[in-house]
């Protein structure tokens, strides 16, 4: 068998979530076995258990090499998981980072997840409007860097309550960014959402897509809530 070349994001990781419901009998080994072989591999996978009907199951997997994710996604579909949503996207550093702490950088850049206590989950996708009315990308440059600058203010507030993973999705899924957040508590989530939607970056410009929500735990945690 053929190794292909690696191929990820010139910096950063890779980020597929995989929003899955059983699909026949699930082989509990084999998911086991495939998420040791991802972290034997350098990939993170992180757990969680899907409250509502959309799924019942994420595996949130960051990794160099997108092939890696592949295998993990075909491996957990082989282990009787259906793949009844997802989202493909990478990490980054805004455009509107500028003079940002080298070591802020880093952690967007590789952040290391699940966050401990943090353990409450949620994920959304958004995008930025382009309406006749109020078009986000006919802004100029400095206008949008001080309505970011004020929406990084608002989200800071919530720091050790909430951590924020904002990925990059343009050109790779639906939407513009995918955005993760772990919570000490549902409603830390709840209340930072709320909080930075009254930002202008948001009120006037900002577009959601569908939200997932669950706990993160260890895979066995995960599989004994989805597979009861």
């Amino acid at each position: 068998m053929t190794t292909p070349s690696p191929i990820g994001p010139s910096r950063g990781l890779n980020v597929v979530h995989l929003f899955c419901h059983p699909d026949r009998t699930v082989d509990v080994g084999s998911v086991h076995k495939a998420v040791d072989e991802a972290t034997a591999a350098g990939l993170q996978v992180v757990t969680a258990a899907i409250l509502g009907a959309k799924a019942d199951t994420c595996f949130m997997v960051l990794g160099e090499n997108l092939w890696d994710l592949r295998r993990f996604q075909s491996k957990i579909q082989a282990a009787g998981f259906l793949v009844a949503e997802s989202y493909v996207s990478v990490t980054e550093v805004s455009e509107y980072a500028g003079g940002m702490p080298e070591q802020m950088i880093h952690d967007r850049l590789f952040p290391i997840l699940p966050p401990e206590g943090l353990r409450a989950f949620c994920f959304y996708p958004m995008s930025k409007r382009r309406g006749d009315e109020h078009n986000w990308y006919a802004l100029p440059y400095e206008q949008r860097e001080e309505l970011m600058r004020q929406h990084g203010k608002s989200g800071r507030t919530f720091k050790g309550r909430v951590l924020q993973v904002v990925t990059g999705s343009t050109g790779l899924d639906d939407w513009e960014w995918g955005v993760t957040l772990f919570g000490a508590h549902v409603d830390d989530l709840k209340d930072c959402v709320y909080t930075m939607r009254f930002d202008e970056a948001s009120t006037l410009y900002a577009e959601f897509g569908a939200f997932y929500t669950g706990l993160v735990g260890s895979v066995d945690e995960v599989l004994d809530a989805t597979l009861a």
